[in-house]
């Protein structure tokens, strides 16, 4: 394996600051998409806006609850965050649509009943080392592209939901990042730089907002208004929406997410490990992660938030920054409790401005698909073979999701299993990892030119 460049190793302790900035920079990465899942999930289902507030604190303390299960022994031990998975959202909404007229505590309730039935079904499959056990069919070709996808299928989140915002900021941020992270030689400023760019923008806009160059409605326009009005001190409990309601026609919605991230999940195994710089993950790993996302799933359930699984935009992190250091994930893990604790912390990084989030993205999701690609290069590329199954996979994955979600009523028509269906197919990581896994394991081809090393 190709030495990486790393600043601090798996199994390093930085310093205590060291830990507590490259913490916070965890967690500041991975805001955004955890707070959209919710911010999407809430209007849905009628919350106001302290209703959503919540909500948010509750999926920050299971986060860092189930982050720091993940990298712990129960757990593959790996530097890897937990957090919200953009492959629930289809399946989560067809849950709201069902249950919309009974308010939005109910759906709250089948939501985290569905969760914690699909959270066992993984633990099982992770205790008796089911999943550990497709390893061996799940090669490069199938990593790579997956990776691919997930980097790449996420462009249109950073760019039209974030950056076209309000593009100065965020090709600011991205100057920055690039900059503090090659540009300069300096240790601490490439360990942090997009720590670094973030309080770098966030503090021009700030300034010019209060200087009024910025307007209230314009899209940097930063107000500490909710920042004093929010609480110092909270806690969301167990069951804050009421006890889990467990429902057939929830459950047979809500697995078409599981399915995806279980092959989401095997993939960011891989691709962590890469970034890293270490062999990669045991089939031992492997079912210890599957089976301590089980446990962080029924534990989002039992706390109102949502599926707690692999979280792809910190691997990116970790390829930018050099710092693999799972000490460093669990400081962000216990910020992230802390957040949800301190009513006041998380609506200060509430202020950030979706332009400057989606500068970040531009820079982390480009360097998640880079990654894909570098994991490609492990199989022979050079044999038409390959070429063509990448090539397939990749393009159904771009392809197939845009048309998938337009026959939502062709395929709800089939009932439970047409939603299943619906909801993979219009996922671009499993339409990827489906057809290169299939293609890789039918095709002919020796285990040494498919990129297997056992």
């Amino acid at each position: 394996m190709a030495q990486k460049n790393l600043v601090y190793g798996v199994d390093d302790v930085p310093s205590l600051p060291i830990l507590l900035l490259a913490g916070a920079q965890h967690v500041l990465t991975l805001f955004g998409a955890t707070t959209l899942v919710p911010l999407i999930f809430g209007p849905a289902m009628g919350m106001d806006q302290a209703q959503i507030g919540f909500f948010i604190s509750c999926v920050y303390f299971a986060m860092g609850v189930c982050t720091l299960i993940q990298t712990s022994p129960f757990g593959s031990g790996l530097p890897i965050v937990q957090g919200s998975s953009f492959s629930f959202i289809p399946p989560i909404m067809t849950i709201v649509g069902i249950y919309s007229a009974q308010g939005t505590a109910v759906i709250m309730q089948y939501i985290g009943g569905a969760l914690i039935s699909g959270g066992v079904c993984l633990m099982v499959l992770g205790q008796f080392g089911l999943i550990g056990k497709i390893r061996r069919f799940v090669g490069p070709l199938t990593v790579g592209t997956t990776i691919m996808a997930i980097g790449f299928s996420l462009a249109d989140t950073a760019i039209s939901f974030n950056a076209a915002n309000y593009w100065p900021a965020s090709l600011a941020v991205v100057a920055l990042i690039f900059l503090f992270g090659l540009g300069l030689k300096s240790r601490y400023i490439n360990i942090f730089s997009v720590l670094l760019s973030v309080i770098i923008v966030w503090g021009v806009c700030f300034g010019l907002s209060r200087s009024g160059v910025f307007a209230p409605g314009h899209p940097v326009y930063i107000s500490l208004d909710n920042v004093k009005a929010a609480k110092w001190f909270q806690f969301t409990g167990f069951a804050p929406w009421g006890m889990p309601k467990f429902s057939l026609v929830a459950f047979g919605a809500i697995l078409a997410g599981f399915f995806s991230v279980i092959l989401e999940s095997i993939g960011d195994y891989f691709n962590v490990c890469n970034a890293a710089g270490i062999a990669d993950p045991t089939e031992k790993q492997i079912n210890k992660g599957i089976r301590a996302e089980g446990l962080g799933c029924i534990f989002g359930g039992f706390t109102g938030a949502v599926a707690c699984t692999s979280y792809t935009e910190n691997i990116g992190l970790i390829g930018l920054t050099g710092i693999a250091s799972r000490w460093v994930v669990r400081v962000g893990a216990v910020l992230l409790i802390g957040m949800s604790l301190v009513g006041k912390f998380g609506a200060l990084v509430a202020t950030l401005p979706s332009p400057i989030i989606g500068g970040c993205y531009i820079a982390l999701f480009g360097t998640i698909g880079a990654l894909g690609i570098q994991a490609l290069t492990r199989a022979d590329m050079q044999k038409q073979r390959n070429v063509m199954i990448v090539g397939f996979a990749f393009l159904m994955a771009l392809g197939l999701p845009g048309w998938v979600t337009k026959q939502q009523d062709l395929f709800f028509a089939w009932g439970i299993p047409g939603q299943i269906v619906w909801a993979i197919g219009k996922t671009s990581m499993a339409v990827a990892g489906i057809s290169a896994c299939v293609l890789d394991n039918l095709i002919p081809g020796t285990r040494e030119e498919r990129g297997f090393r056992d």
